[in-house]
């Protein structure tokens, strides 16, 4: 094994640290009257995302310290583990019902996702396959095909729960690392091709599916209903103006915007730290994806650059969505905004991976 600089990415760990930091403190804003209206206190949520902070960032300090090649070796057992873990969750009395979808693990409110350790788990395993195979990928059914039916074969047994969300941003990550990898755009457009008309059918066959993914579109044309949510985001947001009603002064926390302190937190942010406080969590989030590209191009080998590039598009296609829901510019997914909602799985995860992210960093060969 290489031997590795002194230290890893300052400007990627600057940035981590400090959206952690920001999405603690927001946690704690959007939260508290949530918190102390259901659980009589205020701190509630921002002491158990503080614990899974802290977990996080252990996980982060282990993978920034342990050479990313070892993962190359269990990418298989954590993509069996992952899958086994899908199927678990999915028997009634074992799989735990939260918002609708029974897509958790535990006990009362304490409980993993495997959803979400699945996203880095398939991109583990495919940055192995593809760093192994990549003279086969501009093949359609040797090379293209096995890894994109692991891929939906995962996205099968997540929509079984069901988790959009979390499906979505895993399809993208994998399809941004096969891209990468050399698959042929012409393959990638057919099958595009098709899934849309796979959504067709699925439409056709029940209309309401239409109205769901349209309502962004028109909120107001359901405002009690599938608009709710983002209405509520847009009165937020609206408010906040240049600089904000001011840290702890929002007002669409008070029961009116729905679990502020998960999905739509960026809303909140919007409100109280205005413009300015939005564009400066984007900001930060691009200094991680464009650090994310450099180590995935200085990386010293394929299985490095491509595990670079599909971590970095995890945090990416997470906050495309994520953010472009919140200001109704895509259908509501319920997916978390990295690093800054509330949500211990996710936190905790992110980090990890993120870790590895930043010990790939530390071999580059610039």
């Amino acid at each position: 094994m290489a031997k590795a600089r002194s230290a890893p990415d300052v400007w990627l760990l600057a940035a981590i640290g400090l959206i952690l930091t920001i999405g603690l403190i927001m946690v704690y804003s959007a939260s508290a009257v949530l918190a102390f209206h259901e659980f009589g206190d205020r701190f509630y949520y921002v002491k158990r995302q503080l614990l899974f902070a802290v977990l996080g960032a252990g996980a982060l300090l282990f993978t920034m310290n342990t050479h990313y090649l070892i993962w190359k070796k269990w990418a298989g057992v954590a993509l069996i583990v992952c899958f086994g873990l899908l199927l678990l969750v999915l028997i009634p009395g074992i799989g735990v019902v939260r918002g609708g979808a029974r897509s958790w693990l535990g006990i009362s409110s304490f409980g993993i996702q495997p959803s979400e350790f699945m996203k880095l788990a398939m991109i583990l395993f495919l940055s192995k396959w593809l760093s192994e195979k990549q003279q086969t990928i501009t093949l359609f059914a040797r090379g293209l095909m096995p890894p994109l039916g692991l891929v939906f074969l995962a996205f099968g047994l997540i929509m079984l729960q069901p988790d959009l969300g979390t499906g979505a941003v895993m399809v993208g990550a994998s399809l941004m690392l096969i891209y990468t990898a050399g698959a042929r755009m012409a393959h990638l457009g057919g099958l595009a091709m098709l899934g849309v008309l796979g959504l067709v059918g699925l439409i056709l066959a029940a209309p309401y599916r239409l109205a769901r993914i349209t309502n962004f579109l028109d909120p107001w044309s359901d405002p009690l209903g599938g608009g709710y949510q983002i209405i509520q985001s847009l009165f937020a947001i609206g408010p906040g103006g240049l600089v904000g009603l001011g840290l702890g002064m929002s007002r669409q926390k008070f029961s009116y915007l729905p679990e502020p302190q998960t999905d739509f937190i960026f809303s909140i942010i919007a409100e109280e730290l205005g413009f300015i406080g939005g564009a400066a969590i984007i900001f930060l989030f691009l200094i991680v994806v464009w650090r994310g590209i450099r180590a995935a191009i200085a990386a010293p080998d394929t299985f490095g650059s491509l595990l670079a590039i599909g971590i970095t598009s995890i945090i990416g296609v997470q906050v495309l969505i994520n953010i472009g829901v919140v200001i109704g510019m895509m259908p509501v997914t319920g997916i978390t905004l990295p690093l800054v909602s509330y949500g211990g799985s996710s936190l905790t995860l992110l980090l990890t991976a993120l870790g590895i992210l930043l010990n790939i960093s530390r071999y580059s060969r610039s």
